[in-house]
């Protein structure tokens, strides 16, 4: 009698970024897995990731430190647990790293290198390809699953997730790109489906992010019922090339010395932060569009002559490459620099093991919302995060922790107890899908009708209306002619069918855009990455974190 050998569970993994391609990895020993990515293997944000990756590794660090900084950064809303473990774990994700072939750079004698960068109070940022971070992470990670017996399906795109009866998520509904329509849409079955998407930086006219992240998880988790948190904190870096395409200007290079200067060559940031060019991201990124204000929209300077030609070509090969193929020499002259929409801190709500708050559905890296960042993400926490938490994801698929339900599931509005660790910041409250809540409704009787002009769609449209209202700077007024305009192009967009794979991402970036601007105006303060120019100070009646969900049991 032949002993049968019992079916391996079936996981399927959305994106290919440093997240997807880690759990692709550790879960294929005991995973039947398929990696799913809308372009090729390897195009996504961590690909053009530059300032690093950031662990206490060095002896003068600490976790502690690294823990306080976090902390600090991310402006009172952070949840503890998930930073602690972020921080007590990576170093360990580090060496994982270095085991899978990634190549950090090192100083003569074989020691890692490391740099500075604002914020943080040790040099602990790891690099890899001076510039190339991202880039070389990747490529290592891609030789790494090729190896493994992962499927991988390039060029495909996922439309929704399938959810059964009992509201367990048990695969994804993808599209081919060769098919185009959805017509081409198959079912991809799975035990489990861990979302690592990324982010949704196409919201924006002005942008880091690659032309992939169009927020396509977040929206099929959001209409899977899942729940979202912080979807308000949008991170704009604020140093990117004031030329086409916003070329990321990592923050390494103010770390390394580097000034900002208005257009009259004085600097600015002296007067504004006792870090200066160092203060944290958000501060920065709203000086230099105060700057830019003042001088009519110039965009401000980055001045690194100082450092040299000789360095920065050695230290930030990338940034002078995309320097010359836009014709400057930023070894001799100070470049022209904008912020742009980099990281966002919200998404899918997840515990401290990837779960979301609908059973079978993971989440990591960008497209999750562990709390770790809380209204601001310390600089290089980004791909720390998503290493760390894609281990402790397949940790829970291979049963080796995360004992008991998902925590901090909501269980009543609008506000909720903190979670079974007392972590006191992470009390929510909840926009639900009441008509008077400014979210998206199954319905769009709350438009004003599309017979006018402004209703007809476009993403370059709404990328413009974003940057101008639910960008850098927010206020009641805009926030609220920015929901009309929506709630209109919602009600044009619904009269016509998704028939090609654009068209399935603008319907997801105008889902995503209606959460954010609904949550933003609902959050009367400033705090983190969130600016209200109305409500300038920080408020404890929103010491809080909001959360977005489809249908929720709304209080009569």
């Amino acid at each position: 009698m032949t002993e049968q050998v019992p079916a391996r569970p079936c996981l399927v993994v959305v994106g290919s970024g440093i997240a997807g391609l880690i759990v692709a990895i550790a879960a294929s020993s005991t995973h039947d897995v398929t990696l799913i990515t809308k372009a090729e293997l390897g195009e996504s944000n961590t690909r053009y990731a530059q300032g690093g990756i950031a662990a206490a590794m060095f002896d003068d660090d600490s976790v502690a430190s690294h823990i306080a900084d976090t902390l600090v950064a991310g402006a009172g809303l952070n949840r503890l647990s998930a930073v602690e473990a972020l921080c007590a774990e990576g170093p360990e994700r580090i060496r994982d790293l270095i085991r899978l072939g990634v190549e950090f750079d090192r100083v003569p004698g074989g020691e890692l290198a490391r740099g500075l960068e604002a914020a943080h109070a040790s040099a602990r940022i790891l690099h890899a390809g001076g510039d190339a971070t991202g880039s070389a992470i990747e490529r290592a990670l891609v030789r790494a699953v090729r190896t493994t017996a992962a499927r991988v399906l390039e060029n495909t795109f996922v439309n929704d997730l399938v959810v059964d009866e009992s509201g367990r998520v048990v695969g994804v509904e993808v599209v081919s790109a060769a098919a185009c329509g959805v017509a081409g849409t198959i079912t991809v079955l799975a035990d489990a489906v861990v979302l690592a998407s990324g982010g949704a930086g196409q919201l924006y006219a002005h942008t880091t992010n690659p032309a992939v992240t169009t927020g396509d998880g977040v929206a099929a988790a959001y209409r899977a019922g899942a729940e979202l948190a912080d979807v308000e904190f949008y991170q704009f870096h604020p140093t990117s090339l004031a030329v086409p395409g916003n070329f990321l200007v990592s923050e390494a290079v103010r770390g390394e010395g580097a000034v900002l200067r208005g257009a009259d060559g004085a600097r600015f940031m002296v007067g504004v932060h006792p870090d200066a060019e160092l203060a944290p991201r958000d501060v920065v990124a709203r000086a230099i569009a105060e700057q830019m204000a003042k001088q009519g929209g110039a965009p401000v300077l980055l001045d690194a002559t100082e450092l040299g030609a000789e360095f920065l070509e050695r230290r930030f090969p990338s940034i002078s490459q995309a320097c010359r193929a836009n014709g400057l020499d930023w070894g001799r002259e100070p470049i022209a620099v904008t912020p742009a929409a980099h990281y966002w801190m919200g998404g899918v709500l997840t515990d401290d093991w990837g779960r979301s708050t609908v059973p079978g559905l993971f989440a990591v890296g960008e497209v999750a919302c562990t709390g770790v960042h809380g209204a601001n993400r310390l600089a290089s926490n980004s791909l720390l995060e998503s290493v760390v938490f894609a281990w402790r994801a397949v940790a829970v698929l291979q049963g080796h922790a995360g004992a008991g339900a998902a925590r901090f599931v909501t269980e009543g509005w609008p506000d909720v107890a903190a979670d079974a660790e007392g972590d006191s910041a992470w009390h929510v409250r909840a926009l639900g899908d009441a008509p008077d809540s400014g979210l998206p409704t199954d319905r769009s009787d709350d438009a004003s009708g599309d017979a006018s002009d402004d209703a007809k769609f476009s993403r370059a449209a709404l990328q413009q209306l974003m940057w101008n209202a639910v960008g850098v700077y927010r206020d009641a007024a805009t926030l609220s002619a920015a929901q009309a305009q929506f709630a209109r192009w919602q009600t044009a967009c619904d009269a016509t069918p998704a028939e090609t794979i654009t068209a399935l991402e603008d319907r997801n970036l105008l889902l995503l855009a209606r959460l954010i601007a609904a949550a933003a105006r609902q959050r009367e303060e400033s705090r983190g990455a969130h600016y209200r120019s109305d409500f300038p100070e920080t408020s404890t009646l929103f010491h809080h974190h909001q959360i977005s969900a489809r249908k929720a049991a709304l209080p009569t």
